[in-house]
């Protein structure tokens, strides 16, 4: 009887202490050394890939976002969001596609609509939008409906819009969508992108030195 105490109280005794050491390993020293390596090696990726400007954080360049004035560039649609009260433009809580079908009324609405505005946002004296150089990303949705980098063509169609809404040359606004345009991962991997915000802040400080 008393061995079999004994030896009870012995596995408890050494199960409590791979319960602590365990403990200390995986729930302390682990996240702490992963977490200074990661603040270390990459900083900015392991905080969120946050984008400042004027010494604050203003967003993520992961994380698109709604509601830009005409003066800036446009981001792609985010039908798959829905209209709530949850997402605003800084706190964007939910994310989805529309789930809808290629031969969805609903759908090919959404994209006649988007592409009528696209072309009659973006026309302006001296430069029209034709319905045929509508891209695609400017009229759908991403399957998070929270990209943040739209196509260089898209970007494209809305220098001569945010040109003339800022009073600046053509050119300038296409010279700074050039050097925001990113290219292929590895050369291959992926399409040529522009992150919108990250644009859009450049195009501030574009407009704040004229």
């Amino acid at each position: 009887m008393n061995n079999s105490v004994t030896n009870t109280v012995r596995l408890l005794g050494a199960g409590l202490r791979a319960l602590l050491v365990l403990t200390l390993v995986t729930g302390v020293i682990y996240p702490l050394v992963v977490t200074g390596i990661a603040q270390g090696l990459f900083g900015n990726k392991a905080n969120g890939s946050e984008i400042k400007a004027d010494g604050k954080v203003v967003g993520s360049s992961l994380i698109g976002q709604q509601g830009y004035s005409p003066k800036y560039f446009q981001s792609r649609p985010a039908n798959g969001l829905g209209t709530n009260s949850v997402n605003t433009r800084y706190k964007l809580i939910l994310s989805g596609a529309t789930n809808l079908s290629a031969d969805s009324g609903v759908l090919l609405k959404q994209v006649e609509d988007a592409k009528a505005k696209v072309v009659k946002d973006n026309s302006v004296p001296g430069y029209t939008v034709k319905p045929a150089d509508v891209p695609a990303d400017a009229v759908t949705s991403s399957g998070s409906g929270l990209d943040p980098a739209i196509s260089p063509e898209y970007a494209e169609l809305q220098v001569h819009r945010v040109a003339a809404k800022n009073g600046l040359p053509v050119d300038r606004v296409e010279k700074l969508v050039k050097d925001h345009t990113t290219g292929r991962t590895l050369g291959f991997i992926g399409e040529p992108q522009v992150n919108v915000l990250e644009l859009n802040i450049a195009l501030k400080d574009l407009v704040a030195k004229k």
